[in-house]
């Protein structure tokens, strides 16, 4: 029985699961010195520039911040080349996500988006009562074609993250027009750019879309690139129709005051961040390389992330690389997400699956 009625479809939802902390898998395991590669955190913390800003912020949060942050959304929109009506901000890209089902889902709607993916699509989906159409990878990456097909008169919005979070695959800007020729204009097309930061500049720059699809979003986030995970601050820009309707449901201040002087400070850093992310997207070609030289089949990863297809021994490498103090983001049945971390945590990484499995 549950206590005050609690709705059908909330009671039916999975729970957002993020990765596990460091020291609870000291506590499970009996151990020290674990290190967390399971959250696609940045290992880096933000520049001094963005930790003084907060700091400063911090001395006047008795008092009430912008609710719009308009100060910030001007500073995203003459970054990406637009107004600021068509720029809203949320706690995180993924309260950005809720925002936008709040805001466009009814009980009966159903929403397309690519499966496996980042785990909170099915989660804000089901909030609202609407209806998950999972279409299935192909090589662990997008089958846009498919993922089209799957439209019908009843689809509200279709979800792509690119880099795909788990596997790290991408999307290019030529593979998104050719799919949006074939997707009415009533349809929303939510472009996840979470993992923007580390995609190849090969793949394009899908903000281009909106000039001509006026039902494109792409949403991006502080929380990767610039080291701002802790204090939830995201974007998306889309058509000012879009982001009117998307900040009516905006939580009251959600992005507070601290989020909004470290997201500002962070644009204005953006040169000084360039060497932290050089660095990463390095790592990420050492650790690729590390895992195909000895014998791992990889997807192609755009992302601070490294994805390994595992099938069913996922479970049991995960708890025995976890019990050696390297925590990682299993998918049951499926594969194991690592993160990018620094150059020792990645030998370390290296090193333990080295010494627990082989590849089949």
């Amino acid at each position: 029985m549950s206590i005050g009625g609690v709705r059908p479809a909330v009671q039916a939802m999975p729970t957002y699961r993020p990765g596990k902390a460091a020291g609870q898998a000291e506590e499970e395991h009996g151990i020290k010195n674990a290190i967390k590669l399971a959250s696609n955190e940045n290992p880096y913390p933000p520049v001094p520039s963005v930790v003084a800003a907060m700091t400063d912020a911090a001395g006047r949060v008795n008092r009430y911040c912008d609710h719009l942050a308009v100060e910030l959304r001007a500073a995203i929109g003459a970054m990406v080349g637009l107004d600021l009506d068509n720029v809203a901000v949320g706690c995180g890209s993924v309260g950005l996500l809720q925002q936008l089902c709040l805001a466009y889902l009814d009980p009966g709607d159903n929403v397309v988006y690519p499966w496996r993916s980042f785990e909170a699509y099915p989660v804000n989906v089901q909030m609202m009562g609407a209806e998950s159409r999972q279409v299935p990878l192909v090589d662990h990456a997008f089958d846009l074609d498919a993922v089209a097909a799957a439209v019908d008169e009843r689809t509200k919005i279709i979800m792509l993250a690119t880099p795909n979070n788990p596997t790290g695959t991408a999307l290019s800007v030529d593979s998104l027009r050719a799919m949006l020729a074939k997707v009415p204009d009533s349809v929303i097309v939510l472009i996840d750019e979470a993992y923007r930061e580390f995609l190849d500049p090969s793949f394009g720059d899908p903000v281009e879309l909106l000039a001509d699809h006026s039902n494109v979003i792409v949403s991006r986030t502080f929380s990767k690139a610039f080291g701002l995970a802790g204090v939830r601050v995201g974007y998306l820009v889309a058509a000012s129709a879009i982001v009117d309707e998307v900040n009516k449901v905006l939580v009251p201040f959600a992005v507070n005051g601290i989020a909004q002087a470290g997201a500002l400070a962070a644009l204005r850093a953006r040169d000084e961040y360039e060497p932290f992310l050089a660095g990463l997207r390095d790592e990420r070609a050492r650790v690729v390389a590390a895992l195909t030289d000895a014998g791992w089949k990889l997807p192609d990863t755009q992302a601070n992330f490294v994805y390994l297809p595992l099938g069913e021994r996922t479970q049991d490498l995960y708890v025995e690389i976890e019990k050696r103090g390297v925590v990682t983001r299993p998918f049951a049945g499926e594969g194991l997400r690592v993160t990018i971390g620094t150059p020792a945590e990645n030998d370390r990484f290296l090193a333990t699956l080295a010494a627990v499995a082989v590849p089949e």
